[in-house]
């Protein structure tokens, strides 16, 4: 009987150009004497998971796969399982998930890096995939890579950049405590930190250059690793920093802030600081952190701007302004997948230099969309400004694929700019993460694009973890959504994990 053919070949996983480059990996591997590799991907929450194998073990892998268990898309941040993966059907009336099995993940060779801070150890994005072959239902990147094949099947590329505010906090020094290790369903105390600057000196050099060292050594990695840093700067809060990126296509940009986030992490960790994507930690004085991304539709060569101008009048051609109008219409179906968070919610305030409602207007930062560029402008593009920075990017990039063809496919208007964006009558964006689940619930759109199975999960999934925070307010007594200042159980829940 013949042998079948390795599992990658079998189902024709690859293109020839990434065939050509996991050839050229062996030698790159000896070259570094690497002797571990990172397989990676993303979970639900755009988390860096990974398992570690030996270069023989990966060398396999770019043949056959490697297996993975599939709990990773099952449990939530604090590790509880949220399905119930022994019984019939997983807990999600899925044949195939039964019984939490096992998943196949295939390295992407085009995301290959070698870490500089880690000596030996390479590192490279995978994609999930049902040992039947099948794309696996949850998989964030492969949801995106769905949606950039229908943009391609309508002659369209979509051109993304990225800038992403954080926060550097200096670690106390403290050893790991009782209190900072997580239980089943409830993540420990956050390991304590202090602000390295006094914040609210707005592009202060001399408070800039209080980072400064650990700034430097962000950047010599990041340019070891490829990651297209443009500029980093001091933004409002203590420690509040701001990264910029040039802008790549649509996957890349996503495998790239996957790699942005889990990088900066380590090497700040292991200079003795601590690195948080959360939106709005729970420390008096500390202002939100955003991620607005910038986007526009090319041809399918990736060289003309589709959203640039002819002439005077709009401020983009007819195409990007139905794409303007999709994302306006879609905003509030799509805030789960831009502010998954509950603490994410707190950026919605009026004069926050954060978006409150749908609104639009050229080179105006009170606005959600604000439109950059002019007439013959290769770089004209719509800064999105609804996103958190911890946001899952495969998630985030394609909610705005799906909500900008719906505006191009029903030839949407975007409606007057909005100067007074605060004060307007444009519809709010949702105040809380129920409320933005709501209205992703009812969105046919989006069950219709990302698929029933998938919303339905996601639901569930988001539902467990306001589930956990509500047993939480009952327990210490705390009504409503508290407006101002984040909760404990916010900065237990997402400080360290972001």
């Amino acid at each position: 009987m013949k042998k079948p053919a390795p599992f990658i070949e079998r189902f024709g996983l690859w293109s020839a150009e990434q065939a050509r480059q996991a050839r050229a990996l062996k030698t790159l591997i000896a070259k570094h004497k690497l002797k571990l590799i990172r397989l990676v991907w993303s979970d639900t929450h755009g988390h860096a998971r990974t398992k570690e194998v030996t270069i023989p073990a990966f060398l396999s892998a770019l043949s056959g796969g490697y297996n993975i268990n599939v709990a990773t898309t099952t449990l939530d941040a604090s590790g509880a399982r949220t399905f119930a993966s022994f019984t019939p059907g997983g807990g999600m009336g899925l044949e195939e998930m039964t019984g939490s099995p096992n998943l196949t993940i295939v390295p992407d060779p085009s995301t290959f890096r070698v870490l500089p801070w880690a000596p030996g150890i390479g590192w490279v994005i995978c994609d999930e995939y049902f040992n039947t072959g099948i794309p696996f239902h949850f998989s964030p990147r492969q949801l995106l890579k769905k949606q950039l094949a229908r943009l391609k099947q309508q002659k369209f590329g979509l051109t993304v950049g990225l800038e992403v505010e954080w926060y550097l906090l200096r670690l106390a020094g403290d050893p790991i405590l009782p209190e900072n290790t997580n239980a089943i369903g409830m993540k420990g105390k956050p390991v304590r930190t202090f602000p390295v600057e006094t914040g609210y000196s707005y592009h202060s050099e001399s408070n800039f250059d209080i980072m400064q060292p650990v700034l430097t050594a962000l950047c010599e990695h990041f340019e070891a690793i490829d990651l297209p840093l443009r500029s980093i700067e001091n933004e409002w809060g203590p420690g509040q920093v701001e990264c910029t990126f040039a802008p790549k296509a649509a996957l890349t940009t996503a495998d790239n802030l996957i790699l942005f986030r889990s990088a900066t992490r380590q090497i700040t960790r292991r200079m003795g600081y601590l690195a948080t994507f959360m939106a709005r930690p729970a420390f008096p004085g500390f202002c939100a952190s955003g991620w607005h991304l910038h986007q526009s539709l090319s041809d399918v060569s990736g060289k003309k701007n589709l959203f640039t101008p002819d002439g005077k009048g709009e401020p983009l051609s007819p195409v990007g302004m139905h794409y303007l109008a999709g994302l306006l219409a879609n905003a509030q179906s799509t805030t789960p997948f831009t502010t998954p968070t509950i603490n994410g919610y707190r950026r919605y305030k009026a004069n926050s230099l954060a978006p409150d409602r749908a609104t639009w207007a050229y080179d105006h930062r009170g606005v959600m969309a604000r439109v950059l560029g002019a007439p013959f402008d290769p770089a004209t593009r719509i800064e999105n400004r609804i996103g958190e920075p911890s946001a899952n990017p495969y998630l985030y990039i394609a909610a705005q694929i799906v909500s900008g063809l719906d505006g191009i496919a029903n030839k949407r208007e975007p409606g007057p700019q909005e100067l007074n964006p605060y004060n307007s009558d444009f519809p709010l964006l949702p105040k809380t993460l129920p409320d933005a689940l709501s209205a992703l619930e009812s969105s046919s759109l989006f069950r219709e694009q990302f698929g029933e199975t998938f919303i339905d999960y996601f639901l569930a999934f988001k539902r467990t973890e306001i589930g956990r925070f509500e047993k939480w307010k009952s327990e210490h007594g705390v009504a409503g959504h508290p407006a101002d200042e984040a909760t404990e159980w916010e900065q237990n829940e997402y400080f360290d994990f972001f």
